[in-house]
């Protein structure tokens, strides 16, 4: 699937594969992740694109991106939109699939294989045009869920499909590791840490 003299590029759906991961009752450790790929071939760049709400004072996500963006990560991000439907209910929007599909084309000018983590039907379309380029691209995700997280049409276009499960003891963090952080940060803070920040990892 891999040739270790492949250029390669990571492309993270953010919000799609924490909904995998959590799917799997897993979290990702993602310097583990970095690591994964780095032993594949030539990681040339990992993005990661996820909606942020602009007013909240805290996010649970926040810290993920700091870390993200000093540990070999190109952080994407874009304020959620809220708006009300026709019957009155607040709804959020925070799409990432325009930026995540531009940054794809231009960066498989100058790689050899695209790994996106996304189970998105809507990605099938790039994931094509891509391939008409002559680059190779992996999709991972999971049909280890009911139903499965992946759709159909994108698990078909692609070139090799990686279900999270098979990675899982590769990437996933510790559950150990995550309950002494956790305790750590409680005792540090006076047990009024918000602990949603580990959900979001």
């Amino acid at each position: 699937m891999f040739d270790a003299r492949e250029k390669i590029a990571l492309f993270i759906d953010g919000a799609n594969l924490y909904a995998a991961a959590k799917a799997l009752a897993f979290d990702i450790d993602y310097k583990k992740l970095l690591v994964e790929f780095q032993s594949k071939g030539y990681l040339m760049r990992a993005y990661y694109y996820t909606a942020l709400s602009e007013d909240q004072e805290y996010s649970s996500i926040r810290p993920l991106i700091d870390w993200l963006d000093y540990n070999g990560y190109t952080v994407v991000t874009k304020p959620t939109k809220e708006f009300f439907d026709a019957a009155g209910r607040r709804k959020v929007k925070g799409n990432m699939d325009i930026e995540l599909a531009v940054h794809v084309m231009e960066v498989a000018e100058h790689v050899d294989h695209v790994v996106l983590f996304s189970g998105d039907g809507d990605f099938r379309s790039l994931v094509e045009a891509v391939q008409r380029k002559g680059r190779k691209v992996s999709v991972v995700s999971t049909l280890s869920t009911q139903p499965p997280m992946i759709a159909d049409e994108l698990r078909r276009q692609a070139d090799h499909f990686i279900d999270l499960v098979s990675l899982q003891n590769r990437i996933g963090r510790d559950p150990s590791e995550r309950a002494h952080r956790s305790a750590e940060r409680q005792h540090a803070s006076g047990g009024n840490f918000d602990d949603e920040f580990d959900d979001e990892i």
